[in-house]
């Protein structure tokens, strides 16, 4: 039988068919030769065995060779010799002669006008799913088997020989020689070979397209066409994930055949693991069991089935070879594409659907199986009603919680709450998938889910977290009062609880803030109460009259360390010890604390439960955020994570942040795209507004608007007072509108703002408080005074702790201005020069502009760096840069380097942005070494 020579038809026919077809061909020049042969064609169901038949009929037609063929079908085997009389019913010797009864008789009488038959020619005799033929048919077959190789016959014969859960029967070659057989088994399709089929039907689809369409084809040349018919005419722009969306549903009743072909108990089998796949979408996280994930999977699969373990894993392996299935990245067998699983599905009914989910979420956990897995399945059920159920779903809540994947945790969440709860356990799960909700900010569900665990029965210390959550919710959607109130009212009804109570306030004081009416109010009640009371305010009540003191400018740095140190060594309570921790870490980085600030971060974030709204979280982020600005570490605050996060309508003091790391680095286009993206006019006047404001004006004052800087600093100052907040530890709002009213040639007015802020910093008496104000007031007052100034600033930096060194660029490039003016052109270059370097070793762009212009006007000459690629890079990010290159670890450099591990990483992520790149892989190329080492 030779095979089809034309291009379109080997564009078109599989390789594994062509295979078959030389096979063929050989075996019928043998037939016609006298020495007849018997050819089994064997195949898993779609394969295509009745094409390769029928091509093998046609082109023996085309040759002259006589023909008998039959196919088998379940419907015929109650009938003797039904398959039999199919192929001599075109023979005229038979004529009107029909099967009497006697079996051997009629074997006898078939076999003679057979030999009669094919004696005149060559003959072929093509049986199309022998497994199916009669038993007596079956029976004649094999023995007519046993005497071909004697006559001008090919016998070729299609059977079934896929894997199922049932045990297979034997086949038409069980009893004969295997010298009598040439047996081939038609492969199913390799993605070359689907992929092709796909081509040749769609010749402009796109990559993606072929490549759903060959894994929902599975491997399987049956499939594969009926899904291609029913996406011809271009109706699909993609794959679709239903059998719904197909017309005229070829694909679907394809499947629905070969699930019918491999008998009920595999079609069950496969229908229980489609449902289990239907629980296993989205992001699933890594089975930390997952040893023997094929193992595990069949003893589900086979107890929901009703059938034996072993088959059930042969079989999930052999559709794993056939393409059926896909192992995910735990080896767990999926199937290959969602539109062939829901095409498995089709017909179930939802509720027997929703019923396997619940049954094989039961059995999962019975067989060990991870939470987040059964968790999974319940989401796809009805209401169980049992105990373990709810179990099962916070545990898994609790873990994705852990993996940072918030959206599955409320997922479980919400499911948890169809079950039924004791109304304490109800108030608990609301409050938490109430915060979670809030925190993702894609669902207006956060607060009525609040507001309802508010309204349950439940524990007192339960009771106070769900007001807290809630208030902490209206507060930030700009209702501080309706939050305030809130407390309050579970306030009054915890008169015989004083721990609760003084958390409530502590709470009330912290929402506070974001408003200026409430926050006067509240702290009014504080102070009074610390006065005539004191037992009622609390560690934490205490350490936020001290923040506030700090802010009103009514106490120095030293002795508001010394009273929140001693706060902290007094015993903790639970539910209070974030406020204390928050309180003290933000005045911590305000006395230029810096480590003990960080400390107290960390200590406090770990306390933290994520499922939980707090105030102190985001109030311990912004911290966090101070302290990265106070360092001068530009690169790392851009880098956190959310630090650029547009999703709030308003700005937030992390914005702030961003926007004065952008303009540090040179990076004013963007900054300016951050500050168009608020409407500050319809903002909340809240402390973070103020924030932004001074942030604002420090990018209009780099830009060149000195006066619209000049507006944004003395209504930030307007706002600031006006909440009693007057020290410059929070906003250095004077001395920046000073340094725009020197710009705008109005110096009195200047010296005005620099003196009041020295007298404010000088209660304060920090270094980087003093450093500034010193700094601006030497600007502002010129001349030999000035002068004195500017080195008394730099002398106060130069001696102060860690995180004063963008304040003591600032100082230096003042000195050397003013020893410039004095005519003192050699100890001003030497300091504008250390001023550069300085500015450069922190990445501070703009800082190294200043000191560059400075240097010019004291006549020195220096090239500039580029600001990007390699040249741009600082002599402590080349050399850190360069050693990374080389394979070092971070842990290793610092070593090497004896600097902190912070610093190299500050340095490696500033060197990255610089060179464009996102990986320490990239380096060696960037940095120009040869063959990228």
């Amino acid at each position: 039988m030779p095979e089809a020579t034309s291009d379109a038809g080997e564009s078109t026919t599989p390789p594994e068919h062509r295979d078959a077809a030389r096979l063929l061909a050989a075996e019928a020049a043998w037939a016609r030769a006298g020495a007849g042969r018997l050819v089994l064609l064997r195949g898993a169901t779609g394969t295509g065995r009745t094409t390769v038949l029928e091509a093998a009929v046609a082109d023996a037609l085309a040759h002259g060779t006589r023909v008998l063929r039959a196919r088998c079908s379940p419907r015929d085997q109650a009938v003797p010799y039904s398959a039999v009389l199919q192929l001599m019913s075109p023979v005229t010797e038979f004529g009107d002669m029909a099967f009497a009864g006697d079996e051997r008789a009629s074997a006898e009488l078939f076999g003679r006008v057979l030999r009669s038959y094919a004696d005149r020619a060559p003959l072929l005799i093509a049986v199309d799913d022998v497994h199916l033929a009669d038993p007596a048919s079956h029976r004649w077959l094999v023995e007519s088997a046993r005497h071909v190789d004697r006559l001008r016959i090919l016998l070729v014969v299609t059977e079934r020989s896929q894997y199922d859960v049932d045990p297979p029967v034997p086949g038409l070659t069980h009893t004969l020689s295997p010298a009598l057989v040439r047996t081939l088994t038609l492969a199913p399709l390799t993605p070359d070979s689907a992929a092709t089929l796909v081509s040749s039907a769609h010749a402009d689809a796109p990559a993606s397209w072929v490549d759903d369409c060959v894994r929902a084809g599975g491997g399987n040349p049956l499939l594969l066409r009926a899904l291609l018919d029913d996406l011809r005419a271009g109706r699909h722009p993609i794959v679709p994930k239903t059998s719904a969306a197909l017309y005229p549903g070829a694909y679907p009743a394809a499947v629905s055949w070969w699930l019918d072909s491999a008998g009920p108990v595999t079609g069950e089998v496969a229908r229980v693991l489609a449902a289990l796949d239907e629980g296993w979408d989205g992001d699933l996280p890594r089975e930390p069991d997952a040893r023997r994930p094929l193992d595990e999977l069949a003893a589900v699969v086979a107890e929901l089935a009703g059938a034996d373990p072993a088959r059930v894993t042969g079989w999930l392996t052999a559709m794993s070879g056939l393409g059926v299935l896909r192992p995910d990245p735990d080896g767990r067998p999926r199937y290959a594409h969602p539109l062939l699983r829901d095409a498995v599905l089709a017909g179930v009914p939802a509720t027997r659907r929703r019923a396997a989910h619940a049954a094989a979420a039961e059995t999962m956990q019975r067989h060990g199986v991870s939470p987040d897995t059964v968790a999974r399945q319940l989401l796809l059920s009805d209401p169980v009603g049992a105990p373990w159920t709810s179990a099962a779903l916070q545990e898994a809540a609790a873990l994705a919680l852990r993996d940072g994947r918030t959206s599955d945790a409320a997922a479980f969440l919400r499911r948890t709450l169809e079950e039924p709860l004791p109304d304490g356990h109800r108030q608990r799960l609301l409050t938490e998938l109430g915060s979670l909700e809030y925190k993702a900010q894609a669902s207006s569900a956060g607060i009525p889910r609040l507001s309802e665990a508010l309204r349950l029965p439940g524990a007192p210390q339960d009771t106070v977290r769900a007001a807290v959550a809630l208030g902490t919710a209206l507060a930030g959607r700009g209702r501080t009062g309706a939050a305030v109130d809130v407390l309050r009212t579970v306030e009054d009804e915890l008169t015989d609880r004083p721990q609760l109570i003084r958390t409530l306030q502590t709470a009330s004081v912290l929402l506070s803030e974001q408003d200026q009416t409430v926050r006067t109010e509240v702290y009014r009640w504080l102070s009074d109460a610390a006065e005539h009371s004191p037992e009622l305010v609390g560690t934490a009540g205490r350490a936020l009259l001290v923040r506030h003191a700090a802010t009103a400018g009514l106490i120095s740095a030293a002795e508001a360390m010394r009273r929140l140190r001693a706060l902290l060594a007094q015993p903790a309570d639970p539910l209070t010890e974030p406020f204390l921790l928050g309180t003290a870490a933000a005045v911590a980085q305000w006395a230029d604390e810096l480590p003990e600030a960080e400390r107290l971060v960390e200590r406090g974030l770990v306390g933290q439960r994520p499922d939980l709204l707090h105030p102190m979280h985001e109030a311990l982020a912004n911290v966090r955020a101070d302290i990265l600005t106070a360092r001068g570490e530009h690169a790392r605050l851009l880098a956190e994570p959310g630090a650029r996060d547009r999703a709030r309508s308003t700005p937030s003091n992390r914005q702030a942040h961003v926007l004065l790391a952008l303009v540090a680095t040179g990076e004013e286009a963007r900054a300016l795209r951050l500050v168009d993206g608020f409407d500050l006019r319809s903002a909340p006047d809240s402390w973070e507004l103020n924030r932004f404001l001074y942030a604002r004006g420090v990018l209009r004052a780099a830009t060149g608007d000195t006066a619209g800087a000049l507006h944004d600093f003395l209504e930030c100052g307007r706002r600031q007072s006006a909440r009693e907040v007057v020290s410059p530890v929070v906003t250095p709002w004077r001395t920046a509108a000073a340094e725009c009213r020197l710009a705008l040639a109005r110096p009195r007015e200047a010296i005005a703002l620099a003196e009041e802020e020295l007298r404010l910093a000088r209660v304060w008496n920090t270094p980087r408080t003093m450093g500034r104000s010193l700094r601006v007031l030497a600007a502002a007052t010129g001349g030999r005074r000035g002068l004195e100034l500017a080195e008394e600033a730099v002398g106060l930096l130069r001696d102060g702790p860690v995180g004063t060194g963008a304040e003591l660029v600032s100082a230096l490039i003042a000195q050397g201005r003013g020893l410039t003016a004095a005519g003192d052109r050699g100890r001003a270059r030497a300091t504008l020069r250390e001023a550069a370097e300085r500015a450069e070793r922190l990445g501070a762009t703009r800082q190294w502009a200043l000191a560059e212009e400075a240097l010019g006007e004291s006549g020195a000459r220096r090239a500039a760096p580029a600001r990007t690629g390699s040249r741009s890079l600082t002599t402590s990010e080349r050399r850190i840069a360069e050693l990374a290159a080389d394979g070092r670890t971070n842990t290793e450099i610092a070593d090497l380097l004896h600097l902190a591990r912070r610093t190299v990483e500050t340095h490696l992520t500033s060197s990255y942005r610089k060179l464009g790149i996102r990986r320490r892989g990239e380096l060696p190329r960037t940095l120009g070494r040869p063959n990228g080492k």
